[in-house]
């Protein structure tokens, strides 16, 4: 076998009988004509090293934040790279999932949270001036170089079996110099509240020293340990975390984790070795660039988060950053975490599954006293062992969440059709989580069932009753158990409950707008949820297949898209997959576009990683379902080939798609139009698809003889594949039966920082009769100055000096500030005279207040013509999206009562303007909230 470095082009053959994954053979394709039977083969033309090497991930500049670096994980063990802030050296983090707090008394926020663990420094001897890394996806490694005025750094890193490994050397005057950075085992909330009343701190860690490894110990006030140790060793670095609770042997197996480590080379080789046969078993490829990179990228971010019996993902993933959201919420963050390893064929990451499983009796201890007997539930958020107690109806509780989960775990088994997976967790934990709602489901005076107040989750109105997202969910849970116990062969007693619920339970709520929150309750204000739409998606029970429903689901959808303030990113990705449903593929793209347009409220990062005042990852993993949902669907009994393909996609390969039945699903599109599928079946479950074929079907199982085939109407096709065989479909003459990238219709930039060409010379304007604003406080006199509206101000201390400052090749004059002295210009329609000249872009330096700026300068040209600029600022506490450039971060910000935690910054953004034309002024716009503040604008002239 060649080894993976040497990245041969492979030319393989795929057997059509062949089991699981891309398995290979020699033999090559036969064509015949259409309706004959005959051999047939799939051909597989994919190095895969050489496809994911243009998926990778490229820095060419150095990142700033946890948003714009690599990142690296094997499920426990997380890190990402970058500068460490404002200094001259780069963090590598080391954070795990399964380090947390054990005091359920103080909350998920704070007594069962994520706890930070440290950091690593990479300390060079000169001045950082230039870095060249790669992600190589592959093999799930970091690789590059770090340039200094003193010579230069090389290094590769990955993370295996939760040690972190990085290799490191120097050459000039540059030397290999690690510092590990503890941190405070305190709640990530508390960069921006305060702890509960009668919180304590956890007590400080120790160190200690053996056999030459060094080790970092932090004991716990609620029981439990967390253990650092690492060893620097022949130019390898060796990083590995343990947990235990209720006992405190961390730090052996930490120890013992150093201690018994493989030599470098073999633990590289095992860990390719896995990626290397991960990625193997589906395939993918688009003919945007930019998105295909992304959907690889998720499939790596999931791995690198998730493996099946590991702790349930939380909201952070494993990378754990300030945040006020570090713990597990099960609302809607768990359900789009894992919505992505089901067609993508990686059932072996479904850590939720098993995290439900295994803590079936805290689940059962979560309800009420009284309703344990019967009942399960989880409340809105948890730590992984699912500690966190729910409510009663009508108390205006979240009831559903964990009913919503286990339709993940139930895709799950659709996906495998693993009857134990049915038998041993899904079915035993429906019946509890619909029974907790069986015991508060009343009759009305109209016959039918009702139930009384419940939340839908974060609409902020007084809960109503009959909420349709719990509707929906007793609906799909009395079904599917009903369906389980037949499946089962499971005589169970409430079987007729059940089914009294299914026909006496209350109707949707509805109202001229669509599906209302609950009952008395319009959907009447933005929610970035699209709880109340749960029957449409993902649930189905309401679909485009139903013709009576179309115009309820679509007046339905486009009313919540209508009012836009709270929306969010998965408001878009929840959207692209509902018009995925109606099969409208071209509108389902806009709305997945808009999640990475920079000009979005909260937009895809430069890593492809995402922030809701911290990390979230379930969104960008959400966007990647929605191009699934694009490609190939399958519920309701049916499997969708190309159901919602976007016009400007008209070549696309699937591969080993797995839909619900267990089946694996290739498919190529060319020239827009479907050439071939070849579905296999795991399970020998009934084949319904619809194909998408135009013309006299032929249908070919792996044999050479014809399938059995039944025309059901509306382009379905029923055909009888037994297990572990296989059927080609296609129309006219037998196709080349060839599994391959398509060639890019769109190319795109790579994900990452790439290298920014330097800029032309740029001119600095002089803003300061403009300066309208104090944004600025010393140490000493922290109530100066007012940025916000709310008395807080940027760090003096921590600000460039005034005068000349330089950015990424980029010239500014920073403005002076002390005591009462105006520093920055608000956006209130000035007029702003440049110097005369022809410039082909505007440079701003500043920030928003109350959110981030999403406005235009208007230039005014010599000629007298006047153009819009439009140009974004992320709010001071934010993120900088694509286009947007990090140009300080303040450790804290000061306020009327001292400092506060909130980590402020500075931004650079750019506005193209008409170089054809002489510009002679800027005219800012006139904003109230958010509210724009320059601190330095340049202008750049071409280059």
């Amino acid at each position: 076998m060649t080894p993976p470095d040497d990245h041969p082009l492979s030319r393989r053959a795929v057997l059509g009988t062949a089991a699981g994954g891309l398995a290979l053979a020699l033999a090559p394709a036969v064509a015949h004509a259409a309706g004959h039977a005959g051999p047939w083969r799939l051909r597989e033309r994919l190095s895969w090293p050489e496809f994911l090497k243009g998926q990778d991930l490229i820095w060419g500049r150095m990142p700033k934040a946890w948003h714009e670096g690599p990142f690296l994980g094997d499920g426990l063990l997380g890190s990402m790279v970058y500068q460490e802030p404002n200094q001259n050296k780069i963090r590598f983090t080391v954070q795990h999932g399964r380090v947390q707090d054990h005091r359920p008394q103080f909350g998920s926020g704070w007594g069962t949270c994520r706890l930070p663990v440290g950091h690593l420094t990479l300390d060079p001897v000169g001045t950082i001036t230039a870095v060249d890394w790669r992600l190589s996806l592959y093999d799930a490694e970091v690789t590059g170089t770090i340039t200094t005025d003193q010579g230069e750094l090389a290094f590769t890193a990955f993370v295996h079996d939760e040690i972190l490994v990085v290799k490191a050397g120097a050459s000039g005057g540059e030397q290999v110099r690690w510092t590990f950075h503890p941190e405070e085992a305190v709640s990530p909330r508390s960069s921006t509240e305060a702890p509960p009343s009668g919180y304590t701190p956890n007590p400080p860690w120790t160190t200690a020293t053996a056999d030459g490894i060094e080790q970092v110990i932090q004991p716990l006030t609620g029981g439990g340990q967390t253990a650092t140790a690492y060893r620097v060793e022949d130019g390898t670095l060796l990083v590995a975390v343990a947990h235990s609770f209720p006992s405190a042997d961390a730090q052996e197996t930490a120890l013992g984790k150093i201690r018994d480590a493989r030599p470098y080379g073999v633990m590289r080789k095992r860990h390719r070795d896995w990626w290397h046969d991960f990625y193997g078993k589906s395939f993918v490829s688009l003919p945007d660039q930019r998105l295909q990179s992304f959907y690889w990228i998720q499939l790596y971010k999931i791995a690198s988060a998730s493996r099946a019996g590991g702790p349930v993902v939380a909201t952070t993933g494993p990378w754990l950053e300030p945040t006020p959201w570090p713990a597990v919420w099960w609302n809607l963050n768990v359900q789009l975490e894992y919505w992505l390893i089901n067609g993508s064929n990686h059932l072996e990451l479904d850590s939720l599954t098993s995290t439900l499983h295994q803590n079936r009796e805290q689940l059962v201890r979560n309800v009420p006293e009284a309703y344990r007997a019967d009942s399960a539930g989880v409340g809105r958020s948890s730590d992984m062992f699912c500690t966190r107690s729910v409510g009663r109806p009508g108390t205006g509780a979240e009831v559903g969440d964990l009913t919503w989960a286990l339709h993940n775990t139930w895709l799950s088994y659709r996906h495998t059709m693993d009857d134990k997976l049915l038998r041993d967790t899904v079915f035993p934990l429906l019946r509890r989580a619909i029974n907790y709602y069986l015991h508060f489901l009343t009759p009305g005076g109209d016959g039918k069932l009702h139930l009384p107040s419940t939340l839908s989750p974060e609409y902020p109105v007084t809960p109503p009753q009959d909420t349709n997202y719990d509707l929906a969910l007793i609906r799909w849970g009395c079904r599917t158990l009903l369906d389980s116990a037949s499946r089962l062969r499971i005589d169970d007693p409430l079987r007729a409950k059940w089914q009294e619920v299914l026909d006496k339970l209350a109707d949707y709520p509805v109202d001229a707008n669509g599906f209302m929150i609950g009952a008395n309750t319009p959907y009447a204000q933005s929610h970035r949820h699209y709880s109340h739409l749960l029957m449409v998606y993902p649930l189905y029970l309401v679909n485009w297949d139903q013709p009576e429903n179309r115009e309820l689901i679509e007046k339905s959808v486009v009313h919540w898209q209508s009012l836009t303030s709270a929306h969010r990113g998965y408001s878009y990705t929840g959207a692209s997959s509902l018009y995925a449903m109606m099969g409208r593929g071209d509108t389902a793209l806009s709305y997945l576009e808009r999640f990475f347009d920079p000009a979005s409220r909260f937009p895809c990062r430069a890593n492809t990683h995402y922030a809701e005042g911290g990390p979230v990852i379930e969104t960008p993993l959400s966007a990647a379902q929605s191009i699934h949902d694009m490609l190939c669907q399958s519920w309701g009994g049916i499997v969708r080939v190309f159901p919602a393909v976007p016009a400007a996609w008209q070549d696309v390969t699937l591969h080993d798609f797995r839909t619900e039945g267990a089946f694996l699903v290739s498919a190529v599109r060319q020239g827009g139009r479907t050439r071939f599928i070849r579905v296999r079946s795991l399970a020998g479950e009934p084949l319904r698809i619809r194909h998408g074929l135009d013309g006299p079907l032929t249908a070919v199982l792996d044999n050479g003889r014809p399938a059995q085939v039944k025309d059901l109407g509306e382009g379905i096709a029923e055909i009888t594949l037994g297990r572990g065989r296989e059927v080609l479909l296609h129309t006219g003459r037998r196709p080349d039966l060839v599994i391959a990238p398509v060639k890019i219709a769109k190319p795109g930039e790579p994900w990452g920082l790439p290298p920014v060409p330097p800029p032309g010379p740029t001119t600095p304007v002089d803003l300061s009769a403009h300066f309208d604003n104090d944004g600025v406080s010393s140490h000493e006199a922290m109530t100066d100055g007012n940025v916000d509206g709310s008395g807080y101000t940027y760090p003096a201390e921590e600000l460039p000096p005034a005068g000349p400052l330089t950015h990424e090749g980029l010239s500014f004059v920073f403005p002076a500030y002390g005591d009462g002295v105006e520093n920055n210009v608000t956006g209130q329609g000035q007029t702003i005279t440049v110097p005369p000249g022809t410039y082909a872009k505007v440079r701003l330096l500043g920030a928003g207040t109350s959110g981030s700026v999403s406005a235009a300068l208007t230039a005014a040209y010599a000629d007298g013509s006047t153009a819009q600029v439009p140009f974004v600022l992320p709010d001071w506490g934010g993120q900088p999206g694509a286009g947007t450039t990090e140009v300080l971060r303040c450790t804290h910000r000061h306020g009327q009562n001292g400092a506060h935690t909130l980590r402020v910054g500075l931004f650079e953004t750019q506005a193209a303007l008409d170089p054809a034309k002489e510009l002679r002024s800027l005219t800012l716009p006139a904003l109230t909230r958010p509210q724009l503040h320059l601190f330095a604008l340049s202008l750049e002239g071409p280059r």
